[in-house]
């Protein structure tokens, strides 16, 4: 029987990318949480889970006293729900984004402090094989000195439902998978930020559902993003198109393919002789949140800090609502994480 226990709170749609990891990790599922009740009975029944389905998360805490909640609500209820799993005692990790604002977010990370409870996001795109080889890449310096990094994201992406009538649908809830990847893979922080949100003649969506915003970050990096849920043709992959040019070289990353590069391999000419670079051999074994799992469990048998826990991913949330903020000023701003 696995030492570890865990209930999991919320059971929509996401869910079934995370009930799959807590079984093969062998963890012991007690209780699915869920305001909708029927919704955690099917659950419990999809899955053959030995848990109980319960819309009481208060009593589901009290009754089996976890090692670990696996937040997976909406973001407008992050906060309740880790907050309450952090008071009772327990661990947590959760979906991104952290929080619905920045307040909320900061009261979460002061509640784990206060409970001396781990509080992690799952930022599942860290653990990927090819970000992986590409942060290796980047920051083991084989295209010298970092000075600018760009990224391209662009889907016409017809979902329906609440995010065709939110107000900045692609900045808050997209854009936080690639702005915490560029802070991943260049292992600078967010300073400040110029951004231009705009919602596109012909558009399906009701808010800015467009942007360009150009973060400066720490040691002197740009970061430049550029997206839109509202482009019809010549999409990108989800994970956006990346330029990562150094002081040496430059990589490119494009398509969901194998990062590649080239490199400076002389000292004449008008363009200096160039020899192509490829990225470190593949080391990941689990991916997207079964790698973010795994982090979590790593924590709770050995102390080893994840590398998504709160205080860290509060930079990347903080890009994103800084992003915002200055499009609604029309003006740069500095990116706060206090």
């Amino acid at each position: 029987m696995a030492k570890e226990r865990c209930i999991v709170v919320g059971a929509g749609g996401i869910s079934g990318a995370w009930f799959p990891a807590l079984q093969a990790e062998k963890v012991r599922i007690q209780a699915v949480v869920d305001l909708d009740l029927e919704r955690a009975q099917q659950a419990v029944q999809r899955f053959n889970l030995e848990a109980e389905a319960t819309d009481d998360l208060a009593a589901a805490l009290d009754k089996y006293q976890p090692d670990f909640v696996v937040d997976l609500t909406v973001p407008e209820a992050h906060c309740a729900v880790t907050c309450a799993a952090l008071q009772a005692g327990c661990h947590v990790i959760g979906e991104k984004p952290m929080a619905a604002s920045m307040a909320e977010a900061r009261r979460m990370v002061r509640t784990a402090e206060e409970t001396g409870r781990m509080y992690m996001v799952s930022q599942s795109r860290r653990w990927d094989a090819k970000h992986d080889q590409l942060q290796r890449l980047v920051r083991g310096g084989k295209i010298g000195v970092l000075t600018t990094v760009n990224c391209d994201f662009y889907l016409g992406a017809h979902f329906g439902g609440f995010r065709e009538e939110m107000e900045s649908p692609l900045i808050l809830d997209m854009a936080i998978h690639h702005f915490d990847l560029a802070r991943f893979l260049t292992g600078t922080d967010p300073v400040n930020v110029y951004c231009r949100e705009f919602n596109p003649h012909g558009s399906w969506y009701r808010g800015d559902v467009a942007a360009s915003a150009i973060f400066e970050m720490t040691n002197g990096v740009i970061f430049t993003y550029r997206g839109s849920w509202c482009a019809e043709g010549c999409p990108t992959s989800w994970n956006g198109n990346w330029r990562l040019i150094g002081d040496r070289g430059t990589v490119l990353y494009e398509n969901d393919r194998e990062p590649w590069g080239q490199v400076v391999a002389g000292s004449t000419g008008f363009s200096r002789p160039l020899k192509d670079l490829r990225p470190p051999a593949p080391r990941l074994k689990h991916f997207a949140m079964h790698g973010a799992l795994r982090e979590m469990l790593t924590f709770l048998r050995t102390g080893k800090i994840p590398q998504t826990e709160c205080h860290d991913n509060l930079k990347s949330l903080a890009m994103v609502f800084a992003a915002m903020e200055s499009s609604r000023k029309g003006k740069r701003v500095e990116v706060k994480t206090c």
